[in-house]
């Protein structure tokens, strides 16, 4: 899974082994969720283009900690993406990605509803070009409805979509969360929806299609069924802090050395083995034992047991204890400890790869581990407009006067 040696040439050179390989993706989305999928798309083979504003490339690229004014999350987020410059809003520009798209699989794009239809390039005209094109539009609130047309970014949609209301301490504020959660999750399920689409045109002999897909949606099914329960029961679930409704001890406890390790009981018998852990085998017995939501119901009094004996030891001595005991336990790791740690260096979720710009990154693996058509990184993220002379020229066939005539124009970069 990790890549060694000196990076790629980005070029259209077959992947061979992945599963995408042969698929081109137009990726004419910005901060974070379509950069993500096209992240994904591309980690599996995809070859994918991303078009960026000439004069103002995706925010992305400004986005967090910088090296030598290389942005550290954008390396991560452009990884094994060809980069142009093509001012979409100048007709010249549009022509230039009706161009591209008949040549391309999917195209993801995340503007307000309306832009692209805006600048002649309708789903009809789009559709008229390629019929086997899949469009993903992203947007905050969907294409429809009376928000479609609101500014959005995932902050909004984590508060409305009742993560925020259920999280952080009972007494306190709602919390919203310190990354980009709603971008993610819609980041991931796009990718999804992107692969459901093509398996339809591929194996069902469909055609392309839209989608249509929110950053509201994906994080409302992540947050659970607070709706259905408000909905049946017109009871609206509270902020519990660290601690569930759902079981018990749930919680994060605090070690004799100023750590802190997280416990889940949702099977009843890690709850039975954690209470014969810290002395109190006495309370499995009890009749409201015998269920997560009545232990819930108790959870002063089984808190009080595990935190008093988690606090009277060290982490060390508490994860040790805990596994012996077949007991589910986690340490609360910073970036630094998530690094170190054994099992995420084995499995290689993070892998150093070379970057033409900072020498070698430490970044996030490819998702998940397919045996016969694996993921990779080929290259980090690159400058804008890297690839537009062997994109729009090499590929498309524009001659240099034409791409210079562009770019004095600022059509292209």
């Amino acid at each position: 899974m990790t890549v060694d040696g000196a990076a790629p040439v980005p070029g259209r050179a077959s992947v061979a082994t992945a599963p995408l390989d042969g698929i081109r993706v137009l990726d004419c989305s910005t901060i974070l969720a379509g950069p993500l999928v096209c992240q994904i798309l591309g980690d599996f083979g995809a070859d994918v283009v991303k078009i960026e504003h000439p004069q103002r490339p995706d925010g992305m690229r400004g986005h967090g900690h910088a090296v030598d004014g290389h942005g550290l999350w954008w390396k991560e987020v452009g990884r094994n993406k060809r980069t142009i410059g093509l001012h979409l809003g100048d007709p010249d520009g549009a022509a230039l990605l009706l161009e591209l798209v008949r040549q391309t699989d999917v195209l993801v794009e995340n503007f307000r509803p309306g832009t692209l239809e805006r600048w002649g390039l309708s789903w009809e005209t789009l559709q008229e070009a390629n019929p086997r094109l899949v469009l993903l539009r992203v947007t905050g609130f969907g294409q429809d409805g009376p928000y479609a047309g609101r500014p959005a970014f995932g902050t909004l949609v984590e508060a409305m979509s009742g993560f925020a209301y259920l999280t952080g301490q009972p007494d306190g504020p709602p919390t919203l969360p310190a990354f980009g959660l709603a971008d993610s999750i819609a980041g991931m399920a796009g990718a999804s929806a992107v692969m459901m689409a093509l398996y339809h045109r591929d194996a069902r002999g469909g055609d392309g299609q839209v989608i249509d897909l929110s950053l509201l949606e994906p994080i409302m099914t992540a947050v659970g069924p607070a709706p259905t329960v408000y909905d049946k029961l017109g009871v609206v679930p509270e902020r519990q802090g660290n601690r569930s409704t759902n079981n018990a001890p749930r919680n994060l406890y605090r070690t004799s050395d100023g750590h802190w390790v997280a416990i889940s009981t949702s099977a009843d018998v890690i709850a039975e083995r954690v209470m014969a852990l810290v002395g109190h085998p006495e309370v499995v017995e009890e009749p409201w034992f015998a269920t997560g939501s009545r232990r819930a119901e108790h959870a002063d009094l089984l808190d009080g047991y595990v935190g008093g004996w988690i606090a009277a030891r060290t982490r060390e001595e508490v994860m040790a204890a805990f596994e012996n005991a077949g007991a589910a336990v986690a340490p609360v790791y910073s970036a630094a400890e998530l690094v170190a740690d054994p099992q995420v260096r084995a499995r290689e979720m993070l892998t150093r790869v070379p970057d033409e710009d900072l020498g070698e990154l430490l970044q996030h693996n490819v998702l998940f581990r397919m045996s016969d058509t694996p993921g990779s990184i080929r290259w980090t993220g690159r400058a804008p407009g890297a690839d537009t002379d062997a994109i729009l020229g090499d590929e498309l066939g524009l001659d240099e006067n034409r791409l210079a005539q562009l770019r004095d124009r600022g059509v292209v970069r």
